[in-house]
């Protein structure tokens, strides 16, 4: 049911230069990801196998940095650690310029690597700071959605970049990314720096953060919506060229519902979702994402060449729905589940959880793969099931969960007294 009356917009005016930071930040790192691999062969020496080696050493090194700078943003803000981490992104992508060793390469991606780690560790902050309660499941879609066109736009580019092939082009692409950085780091001045206000309890630390039971459970459930995420780039284009044999196109057939989709659709979709409980669409979000492995393997079973490719961009597109649904709402639930003065530590570790999948899930997810069609979208169902029956576990215990989508009264209701209460009417999220 659609209640326009309730549906509330993020104000860009107020907060232009930040959403202008994140498109940046999202543009270069769009133009790098895809021909990270390719630059490293063309512009030094060493083998697959050694750059390989390298970036995931550093991807591993990076893991505890999150969980590290946590106490920082609760003792001095998001802000500052943001920035800090915008200067070692800048650094790392300049070193790219001159690497020729393995070593080399691993401490730049380090660089690289653990400033994406405290970014995401500060977003949910930020994002919690400068959007009042009610407008932070809007604001969590329409960054989502920013950030998706964003890595789109960087990868178009880099798809015209890549076809001169030459090293001025490879070097070209790292300046402007180490710039993107730079530019995002002024962009980042003009951001307030919300810190916990006086008074307010930060005792117990990390132990008091590692013994809410409640807010582990949060953190579980970011861990099953992560490893779907990381299905899309690991496992679902394999499948479908590799495994089943369709036309190289299909890859990236899969991948523009989903661009077209978030970068569209996400903001829409939330407010379409005003006035429901998060819980509820968590767990359908991974009901969505559990349809979706479904269709995967029913296309194992056709034999129809046309119609194995339709059944796939189906899974596809269910599957996108998943992450429409759930990304806004999982970012939300974890941000406002956290006591303000211990946000910085609590976000930390529910980012950990993230990059503790995405450090697995290459593995784990082509390890399957190899092993079968039933193998892999099984498990993956699994993985669904166990995140749909944690969402309705916090639905039950975590008030953020409990609360509707929107957590404001709408303007309808706030003009006069009524009868009766109004059906529209929303409970306010606790944080």
């Amino acid at each position: 049911m659609t209640i326009p009356d309730c549906t509330v917009r993020p104000s860009m005016a107020r907060h232009r230069r930040f959403v202008a930071a994140i498109v940046i930040d999202s543009i270069g790192t769009g133009v790098f990801v895809p021909v990270s691999m390719l630059y490293f062969l063309a512009t030094t020496s060493l083998t697959l196998v050694q750059v390989g080696a390298a970036l995931t050493t550093a991807g591993l090194l990076a893991l505890p940095v999150g969980p590290l700078v946590g106490g920082l943003v609760d003792r001095y803000g998001a802000k500052p650690v943001l920035q800090a981490a915008n200067l070692a992104q800048a650094l790392g992508f300049a070193g790219y310029l001159v690497v020729g060793q393995t070593w080399q390469i691993a401490v730049c991606a380090w660089l690289n690597s653990a400033g994406r780690a405290v970014f995401f560790s500060c977003y949910g902050a930020t994002v919690t700071a400068l959007a009042a309660p009610g407008r932070r499941e809007h604001w969590f879609g329409f960054l989502g959605s920013v950030r998706n066109l964003g890595y789109a736009l960087g990868g178009l580019l880099t798809a015209v970049a890549v076809s001169f092939g030459t090293h001025g082009v490879y070097a070209a692409i790292v300046v402007v990314n180490a710039l993107s950085y730079l530019t995002a780091f002024v962009l980042m001045r003009a951001v307030p720096n919300t810190r916990p206000g006086v008074g307010q309890d930060a005792a117990g630390g990390w132990g008091r953060v590692l013994r809410d039971v409640r807010y582990l459970s949060v953190v579980a459930h970011q861990l099953c919506f992560a490893i779907s995420l990381f299905a899309l780039n690991i496992a679902i284009p394999v499948y479908a060229v590799d495994v089943l044999g369709l036309p190289g196109w299909t890859a990236g057939a899969v991948f523009t519902p989903n661009t077209l989709m978030v970068g569209f659709a996400q903001r829409l979709v939330v407010g379409w979702l005003g006035g429901r409980i998060r819980s509820r669409v968590l767990a359908a979000g991974h009901a969505c994402f559990a349809s979706g492995y479904l269709l995967f393997l029913a296309a194992d079973r056709v034999a129809a060449l046309a119609l194995a490719v339709g059944v796939v961009l189906l899974g596809a597109i269910s599957y996108t729905f998943g992450e429409i649904v759930g990304g806004p709402l999982t970012s939300t639930v974890a941000a406002e589940s956290a006591p303000d003065a211990l946000r910085g530590r609590y976000l930390a570790l529910n980012q950990l959880a993230v990059s503790v999948a995405g450090a697995v899930a290459p593995a784990a997810l082509s390890g399957l793969l190899s092993t079968g069609a039933a193998a892999i979208w099984l498990t993956l169902v699994g993985v669904s099931v166990l995140g749909a029956t944690l969402a309705t576990t916090i639905g039950k215990v975590v008030p953020a969960a409990q609360s509707h989508i929107g957590g404001v009264q709408c303007r309808r209701c706030a003009q006069g007294p009524m009868p009766a209460p109004c059906l529209n009417e929303r409970a306010s999220p606790s944080s």
